[in-house]
């Protein structure tokens, strides 16, 4: 081997790496990363915004519309806005050129043809009356597997099959919130007064219970007293998308993390992990949309397992390695011995006092494999579905240069101009995400009618 063919590690002269070195720093110059790093995100979100700092939603085209949202010929469609000129009639650049709509229009036509249509056709997504919305949580604690991304991709095709969706992020990250454009000034506009509010309708009940064998009650400090004057709707902000709301996030959230367990200390009975199910409840929220979908932090702490908690369906992504797989088995087995752990706890004293005693159920709890290349790792992605068998979604999410290009722009596929690129790029782009979301809708689905064929069996 000459020296001109020697790998790049040798021969490095640590005068000259000492020459290249930066100064050495201390904890002040985090600062100045942060800052430029929030310049370089400000920037970079911007891209998906308008002249007024504000995310807007493209419009739809007449060939867009009845190839994936109302499932009706195109001249069928002109035909019905013809007939019916009070409905949207969408606009174009140039006389013959094609029609464009907002997706508020979209909605408008869909409930038309919903209502006048063929009752054969699918044009209203199925919601069985007087049931609760759905709630979905997304998580792994393995960062990088395309969690944001999946719940993101899930809540935009729910929403374009006419649903209301309403968006929870407990990722302190935000992601998701940046997604949809949300703006969250500190923890007092995310998910955290929630969680305190429980925590202190809880401690009120111990109060009276206090008083009642003549204590003194426990004091309500500032945050808890503050926490009961906030509802879920004071919290939740519009988005871009007409039928889809954000409840979102920002780094203060974490707080919550060491908040939490102090509380779980000061007021032992509390059920920390029904504080998002109950206030949810409590707020009318579950009756107001029909689908939550909850992007849980990379992690196995206490605002997730809140999020899991409250899930009737847990989605699971993870990518087709090695380590993904073997990262997602460990998630599972810590899912089993926390909520295992809770359930043995909250039940010896359940026995003792002769109650019911409490099991954590979910309609549906599914792994999906993500960012995959049929190319690279089929043989490993077989493996895997072998191992997991029915708990392993069909579908895998397959990474196309829509992706990518989307991702650039701090959008998701649903929102790019399927112009920017020819019609078979776009549609084989949009092709992978619109087969996860119907593994997935086939889940909720299935869910649903259970529900409603054993609120029908109770009522007989």
């Amino acid at each position: 081997m000459t020296e001109d063919t020697l790998p790049p590690y040798f021969r490095i002269n640590p005068d000259k790496a000492l020459a290249e070195l930066p100064p050495q720093i201390g904890t002040a110059e985090f600062q100045a990363i942060a800052e430029a790093c929030g310049k370089g995100r400000q920037d970079l979100a911007s891209r998906g915004m308008d002249e007024n700092g504000q995310k807007t939603l493209r419009l739809f085209s007449t060939w867009e519309i009845t190839r994936y949202l109302i499932p009706v010929a195109q001249a069928h469609f002109r035909r019905v806005l013809r007939q019916n000129p009070e409905l949207p009639q969408g606009r174009s650049s140039s006389s013959g050129s094609a029609k464009w709509f907002t997706f508020d229009e979209v909605l408008r036509l869909r409930a038309h043809f919903a209502s006048e249509g063929s009752k054969a056709k699918e044009y209203a997504p199925y919601r069985p009356e007087g049931l609760p919305a759905k709630i979905v949580a997304v998580a792994n604690f393995k960062g990088g597997v395309g969690k944001t991304s999946t719940a993101a991709h899930l809540a935009m095709s729910a929403a374009l099959d006419g649903y209301k969706v309403l968006m929870l992020d407990l990722d302190s990250q935000g992601s998701m919130t940046s997604i949809f454009g949300g703006k969250v000034a500190d923890e007092w506009q995310t998910a955290f007064p929630l969680i305190a509010r429980h925590y202190a309708l809880h401690l009120r009940q111990v109060n009276q219970r206090r008083m009642d064998r003549g204590e003194a009650p426990l004091a309500l400090d500032e945050t808890l007293t503050e926490a009961l004057t906030l509802g879920t709707r004071d919290l939740v902000q519009k988005t871009h998308w007409p039928n889809i709301d954000l409840l979102g996030a920002q780094l203060n959230l974490y707080w919550a993390e060491f908040q939490i367990p102090v509380w779980r200390i000061q007021g032992q009975g509390w059920k920390l992990w029904d504080a998002l199910t109950d206030m949810l409840e409590a707020d009318g929220i579950l009756d107001e949309y029909d689908l939550v979908f909850i992007d849980t932090p990379p992690a196995l702490g206490y605002l997730t397992i809140n999020g899991l908690a409250a899930a009737d369906i847990l989605l699971v992504p993870l990518g087709a390695s090695f380590l993904e797989f073997d990262s997602t088995g460990r998630f599972f087995d810590m899912l089993h011995s926390t909520f295992a752990s809770i359930e043995e706890s909250e039940n010896m004293a359940a026995r003792a006092l002769g109650r019911t005693e409490m099991a954590f159920e979910w309609d549906a709890v599914q792994a999906v494999v993500t960012r995959y290349d049929d190319a690279q790792q089929a043989e490993l992605a077989g493996l895997i579905q072998a191992y997991l068998g029915r708990t392993l979604s069909p579908h895998r999410q397959d990474f196309t240069a829509l992706i990518g290009q989307a991702g650039e722009q701090v959008n998701g596929i649903y929102e790019a101009d399927y112009r920017d690129f020819n019609r078979m790029t776009y549609a084989r782009g949009r092709e992978t995400f619109d087969k996860t979301y119907a593994a997935f809708k086939t889940l909720l689905l299935g869910a649903w009618r259970r529900d409603e064929l054993a609120e029908a069996q109770a009522a007989e």
